[in-house]
């Protein structure tokens, strides 16, 4: 296993830069919903600047986003981790896989609220 703090200063940001790609490029490989999310943001943050009529509101619908595949990422995580310690099944495993399922449908459903709400201020009401 590869010691993550090696280094000190740059050399230290520029190796936890490597390692974050590296998390990056394998849940592109092998989780189709990082997949799907990351083309849907791909759409829709350029959309926000469009979408939205403030600064702020921009901040928020492009942070929905983000925070989408930040919270695909910490589940994906959470999925390999179980995976790796056994393939048998545990109450507690299915928990744990249960909750990170629950996160990432709540950030989505924070998407379509910010969205929503967003739109429905600037050209509904």
């Amino acid at each position: 296993m590869t010691n993550h703090n090696q280094g000190g200063g740059l050399r230290r940001i520029w190796n936890a830069g490597l390692y974050s790609l590296a998390g990056i490029r394998a849940s592109w490989k092998n989780e189709a919903a990082f997949r799907q999310e990351s083309l849907l943001s791909l759409i829709l943050i350029p959309a926000a600047f469009w979408y939205g009529s403030t600064a702020i509101e921009r901040v928020l619908l492009i942070g929905s986003c983000l925070i989408v595949l930040i919270v695909e990422l910490l589940n994906s995580a959470v999925e390999a981790t179980i995976d790796r310690i056994g393939e048998d099944r545990h109450d507690l495993s299915g928990r744990a896989k249960d909750m990170g399922s629950a996160a990432v449908f709540i950030s989505l459903w924070a998407v379509v609220m910010t969205w929503g709400l967003i739109g429905y201020e600037r050209f509904i009401a």
